[in-house]
């Protein structure tokens, strides 16, 4: 069985690990957001690609959901020293290695879909984890600046790591993505697919960035198989992260029904064939097949049942 996951950060790592306890005779690919990468400190930083490679590849931090287990903070600690900004995003001395390695084969002209596959190479994730584009795409958000009352652009990583999502944002635009395409494998893994599962990520910044990418809705619609959705709201909340304060700004409502009638029905020119909703929660989508299952990720087993009952929602 050939399965593609659309997937962004933590959610979405934590849902392909269920995956492939689920399906162990599978070939997986995970198409990764981009978005979320910034240039600090003169070097790239892929937070979602690393997320998933250290989270399937048994060196991610549990607790926090991102960064390396026994992370120190040295480099962190010395940089602010100097007075080097910025000061609120860290990195961790094992995580700076592959931030270090990343750059220096992006400098000599690697694609990063061939920089990942080298770094993959040595944590053996379990996947094809592939970047959505090998082109530079960096999520921005217009927020009112609280100082001159203006409207103002900040990337995606200072809103929400500095000021934790507490600015109002007008709009997200993705930078660069208009230029970008698909990067090389991820076409034809969608061709290819018996299914796709849209991971439980963000629906705006993590999952709509990778959709926004031309070329990447036509691939998904025309795939073989049924795309097949999970929510990522529960009883009208997130479990993690803010898609709260993403979905109202581009008008859906922050429930499973709003996200999977903004997905749509893929029979009327959407993305689903089949929602998964939480047990409980209600939600009518035209022309999707909705079933209620419990959504929550609060253990290996309640993982690997989560993902179950997507791949038994492609089947039919």
């Amino acid at each position: 069985m050939q399965i593609v996951v659309l997937a962004g950060g933590v959610g979405g790592a934590r849902f392909l690990r269920g995956v492939l306890a689920a399906a162990p005779g599978a070939q997986v690919t995970a198409v990764v957001n981009t978005g979320d990468d910034v240039t600090l400190h003169g070097l790239r930083i892929c937070p979602d690609l690393d997320t998933v490679m250290y989270t399937l590849g048994d060196g991610i931090d549990e607790e926090r959901g991102w960064g390396r287990r026994g992370e120190s903070w040295t480099v962190k600690e010395e940089l602010a020293a100097y007075g080097a900004e910025p000061t609120w995003f860290g990195l961790g001395d094992r995580d700076l290695a592959t931030h270090l390695v990343r750059t220096r084969m992006l400098d000599a002209g690697f694609p990063l879909s061939e920089v990942t596959a080298a770094l993959a190479d040595r944590w053996q994730p379990g996947v094809r984890l592939l970047p959505m584009s090998d082109q530079r795409v960096e999520t921005h958000v217009v927020v009112t600046d609280p100082e001159t009352g203006r409207p103002r652009a900040v990337h995606f990583q200072e809103w929400w790591i500095r000021h934790r999502a507490a600015l109002d944002a007008s709009a997200f635009v993705q930078v660069g993505v208009d230029d970008a395409r698909p990067a090389p494998g991820v076409v034809e893994a969608l061709a290819d697919a018996d299914a796709v599962l849209i991971a439980p990520s963000n629906p705006v910044v993590s999952i709509g960035t990778v959709l926004g990418v031309p070329g990447m809705r036509a691939a998904l619609t025309a795939t073989r198989g049924r795309v097949v959705g999970i929510s990522p709201i529960v009883a009208g909340a997130v479990v993690r992260g803010m898609a709260d304060r993403c979905l109202p700004v581009v008008g859906v409502e922050v429930s499973a029904e709003g996200v999977g009638r903004h997905y749509g029905a893929r029979a009327d020119g959407g993305l689903l064939d089949a929602w998964l909703v939480h047990s409980g929660d209600g939600a009518a989508v035209p022309g999707v097949d909705v079933r209620a299952v419990p959504l929550l990720m609060s253990s290996p087993e309640a993982t690997r049942d989560l993902a179950r009952a997507a791949l038994d929602a492609a089947r039919v």
